[in-house]
């Protein structure tokens, strides 16, 4: 976590570029971070899917219903290693290392986890995610072929 607030500063100094957005979008993507890996650590699933796109909510919280997560899924640590920000700076991909186990399996798997935030609306939402416990679930659905 201090890391992520070591990367936060560097990219908020070097925001000087006419690329960049704001200050102020910078500065709010670190809480929104920070918050969906602790609320994820912690099984606050309620509040985790606050944190997504809202076309994604209710199928995720569907999810974690079926999966008996609340029961089943256990987050034991995560470290955000990664921030990068598009050219203009309405995209945020985010590398973390996420611990988990989720049972029956005893067995703690490690994933590096790509989670890709947009700027909407004001804030900074998940749109998706690779790999993790959420694997396969926070993809971009694809348009239905034209006729």
């Amino acid at each position: 976590m201090k890391r992520l607030s070591a990367l936060m500063v560097a990219l908020v100094l070097g925001g000087a570029c006419a690329h960049t957005p704001p200050k102020s979008d910078l500065e709010a993507l670190q809480p929104v971070v920070e918050g969906f890996h602790k609320n994820l650590r912690w099984r606050n699933y309620r509040a985790l899917s606050s944190f997504l796109v809202p076309e994604e909510r209710q199928d995720f919280e569907r999810q974690r219903r079926e999966l008996h997560d609340d029961r089943d899924l256990t987050v034991t640590d995560y470290e955000i290693e990664d921030v990068k920000l598009s050219d203009d700076g309405r995209r945020a991909t985010v590398h973390s290392r996420i611990q988990w186990m989720r049972l029956p399996s005893a067995t703690e798997q490690t994933d590096t986890v790509t989670s890709e935030f947009v700027f909407r609306n004001g804030i900074w939402l998940l749109e998706k995610q690779q790999s993790g416990p959420f694997a396969g679930e926070l993809e971009p659905r694809e348009a239905p072929p034209s006729p």
